[in-house]
């Protein structure tokens, strides 16, 4: 039985996913499918528009056999650190491939462009160089490997895919990659077909415009923000910011002075979206800003002394449940399935950002079943 592993946030889970996995399907008949899960926060430091147990129903409904969660503090990290920890845990299951989408397509050039990222030594040299000038770190990464390979990244689930390889690559891996190609554009904010960008959909509706063309049922079903949803963020970090207004520098995100463009405006603004604008750079650009944020708000100074102590399973189909039976003796950590089953500080943070997640979405009922809950089963 092969085995193939996928990494994604699901926000929300939309027809591109279904494709994806029909892809899969196809390529690996009769295969078992394990998914890397961000839970309630992104890698770009947003909450999920699905509950991290929603997702886990709807992948299961959908053909995965095991759900496993990318802990928050992994999850709402830069692009490398997200990969490196998704990318580990399928490993540590003993996953045969990674699948991913991408809009280049091509594992070769990727491959080639993180090999100039390891070993080119102009390569850090650019990259510091397009620092210096103000860009973002994605955006120094791009143009530091264009002018030495005059390959173009300007698509985020390219230069993920090169995280991705880059693990793999540093580590030894053992996992295959392999790419499917992109059916629309990431960064769209209008819909257009009817697989549309995760984006647009999320825009849309916030904007009230019906998208049940773009979603399966079951996502329609648990879609559970509301336009007014970053107003209950908003207040939380705005207290928070302004009791720790002295101190900002104590976090890892707050670097080159932005703790002091905040400390300018945080008693004039009224919104998240009128801080973001206040404070935001080419140096600091929507998401990086999104991360220091939240990390802030979630008493998050570093992520330097945290590590991967455990795989904690959402889900899993009848073959998924098997298959962890199979390998739970051969893994180097525990598989946990609920907050008791070990001490650990990533898991009390996961914990924590749940909590905050509910009180956010005025779902304060669901943290009793967020504290009991076990992982949701499949019979097929």
């Amino acid at each position: 039985m092969e085995k193939v592993g996928i990494i994604c946030e699901y926000n929300p889970f939309h027809n591109g996913h279904i494709y994806h996995l029909e892809k899969i399907k196809e390529m690996f008949p009769n295969s078992l499918i394990t998914l890397v899960l961000s839970t309630n926060f992104t890698e770009r430091g947003e909450l999920s528009f699905l509950t991290k147990w929603d997702k886990t129903r709807i992948a299961l409904e959908y053909g995965v056999d095991l759900v496993i969660e990318l802990p928050f503090p992994f999850a709402t990290s830069s692009a490398d650190i997200f990969s490196e920890y998704a990318v580990t845990i399928l490993e540590k299951l003993d996953i045969d491939y990674l699948v991913f989408g991408s809009e280049t397509n091509d594992i070769e050039v990727f491959k080639n462009l993180v090999r100039c990222m390891l070993y080119n030594k102009e390569y850090d040299l650019l990259v510091k160089k397009f620092l210096d000038l103000g860009n973002s770190y994605p955006a120094s990464i791009s143009k530091a490997l264009y002018d030495l390979t005059n390959t173009k990244l300007i698509y985020s689930n390219d230069i993920l895919a090169i995280s991705y390889l880059k693990t793999i690559m540093l580590n030894n891996y053992k996992i295959k990659p392999l790419t499917i190609k992109r059916t629309n554009n990431y960064l769209e904010d209008t819909l257009t077909s009817t697989i549309s960008s995760a984006k647009s959909i999320r825009k849309s509706y916030l904007e009230n415009v019906d998208v049940s063309s773009y979603i399966p049922k079951s996502t329609l079903k648990y879609l559970n923000l509301t336009p007014n949803y970053l107003d209950n963020y908003f207040y939380l970090l705005k207290y928070k910011l302004i009791s720790e207004i002295n101190e900002l520098e104590k976090y890892d995100d707050v670097k080159e002075g932005i703790d002091k463009r905040i400390k300018k405006v945080i008693l004039k603004v009224n919104s998240y979206q009128e801080l973001i604008d206040k404070i935001k750079s080419k140096r600091y650009p929507y998401t990086k800003l999104n991360r220091m944020f939240l990390h802030i708000l979630m008493n998050l100074k570093s992520i330097k002394n945290l590590s991967l102590n455990y795989i904690r399973v959402l889900g899993f189909s009848n073959r998924g449940r098997a298959y962890l039976k199979e390998i739970k003796d051969k893994l180097d950590i525990p598989i946990v399935t609920n907050y008791k089953d070990i001490d650990d500080e990533v898991l009390k943070l996961e914990l924590r950002a749940t909590i905050l997640y509910l009180h956010i979405i005025k779902r304060e009922d669901k943290i009793n079943e967020e504290l009991k809950s076990v992982p949701i089963k499949l019979d097929n």
